[in-house]
């Protein structure tokens, strides 16, 4: 059965026909799928079949040790979006609900090799020179979620030292206890610095920044 419903379909059709470039979709899943494993995967395999310019890879949590460890896979269900590399954008649970158009959207964005940032935002972010990993604790229901997901995937496409993480903390509830989250969106900042809500590109910026000691 399928997940998008027809109208669904050429949306996202039509979204993707500004594709000009490979974009790669990387699923960690298990043997025995989860529900959200199943989901997740089904959903990325319809996504490819809307624009030649997709491609989907499943790999094994267990089994396929090596990819699991060169793309750092510390949960699943996972999913990498990449281009001719890996820029570090990830989502942990199934981007359904909101997060369903932020997964969209930086397929988009791969596909285009481009993030969209403003070059002054940009320009405080090629200061980074050691790793940094946003993780955004988000809700499927959260309608300003997305924003926070977005910023944190557009950082990691501009730089080489950025993850960003959309965590859906329903599937994974063991982080928001210990990040002790309230709220959604919060986005951990290298386990140090936390911003809540869907702030300005600018205010993440800061707050990278102020993490790597700048």
């Amino acid at each position: 059965m399928a997940i998008l419903k027809a109208e669904d379909r050429q949306k996202v059709e039509h979204v993707f026909a500004v594709i000009t470039h490979p974009v790669k979709l990387l699923m960690f899943t298990q043997s025995m799928e989860c529900d959200y494993c199943q989901m997740t995967r089904e959903l990325l395999l319809e996504l490819a079949d809307l624009n030649d310019n997709i491609t989907v890879a499943v790999y094994h949590f267990i089994e396929d040790e090596a990819q699991v460890q060169a793309y750092g896979i510390d949960k699943i269900p996972a999913t990498v979006v990449m281009g001719d590399k890996d820029y570090g954008i990830r989502f942990y649970g199934v981007p359904a609900g909101y997060e369903f158009m932020s997964l969209i959207e930086d397929i988009v964005d791969v596909g285009k090799r481009d993030h969209g940032l403003s070059p002054s935002v940009a320009a405080q972010l090629a200061k980074v020179d050691q790793p940094v990993r946003m993780q955004v604790m988000v809700t499927p229901t959260c309608p300003y979620c997305p924003r926070s997901v977005r910023v944190a995937h557009k950082f990691a496409m501009a730089s080489d030292y950025i993850t960003g993480d959309m965590v859906e903390i329903t599937e994974f509830p063991q982080l928001a206890v210990k990040y002790s989250v309230q709220g959604v969106p919060n986005t951990i900042i290298n386990d140090t610095e936390s911003v809540v809500g869907a702030q300005p590109e600018r205010v993440f910026a800061r707050a990278v920044l102020k993490v790597i000691g700048m």
